[in-house]
């Protein structure tokens, strides 16, 4: 007999918006931003074209008891936004320490969506960690800025592989330490 510990996950309340666990419901909208390719190709695991079922997946995979990242919809509903407006995770890596990331959906570039999830996240701390890790793509210098203003500190380069763009990229690596 396997037993599976199941991870509860937070609401976390922000301003603007919540941050809440990814619903079934949710998949219209998910489908809708992450198939468009000016998201897809500044994350590393969003395929474009978005193939069939992808969508579905990824809500199973939030929704596991066993996962090894959380997930939460940046959900604006509360003040007039259109619900999911983005995502943002973070997954359990050893020793006390998480890996977040992020997107949002184009219309609310700029908006300080992305900068408000990340510090709503830092200050819920809900994986109760020593130290968060985060990489952006080389280029991607909005999110790079979100991270610095958020008290990241650069650590150095790296490279990831892009699944839109089908290559190793060269990344931005920073790590914050929450205690």
């Amino acid at each position: 007999m396997t037993t599976t510990k199941e991870i509860e996950q937070a609401v976390i309340h922000a301003d603007r918006f919540v941050l809440r666990p990814i619903q079934v419901a949710d998949a219209g909208l998910l489908e809708m931003y992450s198939s468009d390719k000016r998201v897809a190709e500044w994350t590393s695991r969003i395929p474009h074209p978005l193939p069939p079922g992808a969508t579905e997946d990824f809500i199973a995979r939030c929704q596991a008891p066993d996962r090894a990242e959380d997930n939460w919809a940046i959900d604006g509903s509360a003040s007039g936004l259109d619900g999911l407006v983005g995502v943002i995770g973070l997954t359990r890596l050893d020793r006390e320490q998480s890996e977040i990331g992020f997107w949002v959906a184009p219309q609310m570039w700029n908006g300080r969506i992305a900068s408000d999830a990340v510090m709503a996240i830092l200050n819920a701390n809900p994986q109760d960690c020593d130290t968060i890790f985060a990489s952006v793509f080389q280029g991607n210098d909005a999110s790079a800025r979100v991270l610095t203003n958020a008290g990241f500190n650069y650590l150095g380069d790296a490279e990831t592989f892009c699944v839109s763009r089908n290559a190793n990229l060269p990344t931005w690596t920073y790590h914050r330490k929450m205690r």
